[in-house]
Order: C-alpha cells, then sequence, then structure tokens
C-alpha cells in the first residue's frame, strides 16, 4: 500500500507510479523481456483492478490469463508474453511472504526469477541474475543502516545470513530485491513456506525469513555484486522526486 508514500498512492499502487515516462511495472516487465522471460506471475492486492487493467493494455489482452501458465521454463519462453494474476485479498494484513506463497500455485519446483514490482533499476541487473546458472541474489555495496535488508557471504560468496536485523559491519551489502531460483530451490522454498504459512501463520513478515531458514539446510544464493548498475529505492515522496532527476540525467 506504501503508506510512506502517500498522497502520491492515495489513488493507485506504487507500482503504477510513472519515473521519466514509464511506470515502475512497466520497467520491471520490459527488463524481464529483456531477458527472455515472457511467462509472468503477478500476485496482486492494494488496487489490483488498475494493475490488471495496466497490464492488459500495455501488452495485450490476448496475452493474459486468469488461470495457468504452459509448463515449460521461463527461459525458453513462447513467442509473447503470458501473465497470470493471483489476487491476495488479505493484503492489508500479511506482507510479501503471503504474496510469494501464492505464487507457488504456479511456480513451485520450477526455475524463475523473483522481483519486487516497486524496483527501479537498470534491465542489466535483471539480465544479469537472469543468466546465473545456480540460485543467485543480486546485492548493491554501499553505507548500511537499520532499514536495509543485508546480506552477509561466506568466502565463496554464499549467503550465510540475510536480514534487517544482522550486523551491518558483517554484511557485504543490501538485497537488491532480485533473486534466481532454480528448480531445487524452488522445491524447497515453498516446502518451507507451507511450513510457516500454514502451521505457524507467519504472514506478516518478509520472505527473506524463508531464504534465512533454508540455509542449515544447505539451500542458499550466491551473491552476484550489481553496484555498478543503476538501482534506487523509492519509499517516500522525496525520493520519488529523487529518482525522477537520476533518471532524467542518466
Amino acid at each position: 500500500m506504501a503508506k510512506r508514500l502517500r498522497p502520491l498512492t492515495d489513488t493507485k499502487p506504487k507500482c503504477l507510479l510513472t519515473v521519466d515516462g514509464k511506470t515502475l511495472l512497466q520497467r520491471t516487465v520490459d527488463a524481464m523481456l529483456q531477458a527472455g522471460i515472457t511467462e509472468f506471475v503477478v500476485v496482486t492486492g492494494y488496487r489490483a483492478d488498475q494493475i490488471r487493467d495496466f497490464l492488459t493494455e500495455q501488452y495485450g489482452e490476448q496475452k493474459v490469463s486468469s488461470l495457468s501458465l504452459p509448463h515449460h521454463s521461463p527461459f525458453t519462453p513462447p513467442s509473447l508474453p503470458n501473465f497470470t494474476f493471483l489476487h491476495n485479498t488479505d493484503y492489508e494484513h500479511n506482507n510479501n511472504i503471503y504474496s510469494l506463497w501464492m505464487a507457488g500455485q504456479v511456480v513451485r519446483g520450477r526455475e524463475f526469477l523473483l522481483m519486487d514490482s516497486d524496483i527501479l533499476c537498470d534491465p542489466e541487473t535483471v539480465l544479469t541474475i537472469a543468466r546465473c546458472e545456480e540460485s543467485a541474489l543480486a546485492v548493491n555495496r554501499h553505507e548500511l543502516g537499520e532499514e536495509e535488508m543485508k546480506v552477509v557471504v561466506d568466502g565463496d560468496m554464499h549467503i550465510t545470513e540475510i536480514s534487517k536485523t544482522c550486523n551491518p559491519a558483517n554484511a557485504i551489502g543490501e538485497s537488491v530485491g532480485i533473486e534466481k531460483i532454480n528448480a531445487d530451490y524452488s522445491k524447497a522454498l515453498f516446502r518451507e513456506l507451507d511450513q510457516m504459512i500454514l502451521n505457524e501463520k507467519l504472514i506478516d513478515i518478509f520472505y527473506e525469513r524463508a531464504f534465512e531458514r533454508l540455509i542449515p539446510q544447505r539451500h542458499t544464493f550466491r551473491v552476484v555484486d550489481t553496484t555498478d548498475f543503476f538501482s534506487y529505492e523509492i519509499d517516500t515522496p522525496e525520493d520519488y522526486e529523487r529518482a525522477q532527476q537520476l533518471l532524467h540525467n542518466l
């Protein structure tokens, strides 16, 4: 619902804010298309109709499905993009872990790329992560505080800790919010999410907690440093104005 961005998000979801002529959502979809991905699972919540209408109008109604996706890898895509919509009716009371769990109706056990819908970044970041052979996570290096989703790695650049509460001094950087998840990791991830959502009722936390719980089970990500590519987090009206200026000047 992006309450910190109000009044900008009073009448539209954050992902439909326009930055330098394009919505954040269009930038995300276009970047994934450039990476060769044309099957999309979109989990909607706040002002869902606007998101469905935008994607339908932008990419063609004949390409949109509300039922299912063909069962082939997103990295050997069909000729046209397909969108499957899953609606999170209780979005006011749960967090992105619940939306990811819902996406398992389609992607469970399959290779896929996970992206937060409000990411403003260079499309090259998406392409770099999509090309990775193993499960991978994009990280940017910068000075860290309390709010960032921080990432700690071992000597082989595999994640050993990912949270907002880990010591910034131990962290390599901040998670960008783009993950390549291979089929084996996908199976383990949704098995863990079933436990967290159905049995433990952990519906109002970030999905990175599932990533953390999988590390002792020998499922983790290789970190990919994407610091050289542009990315910017938009949480406040001031961030939004700054993003407009930065992107326009690139």
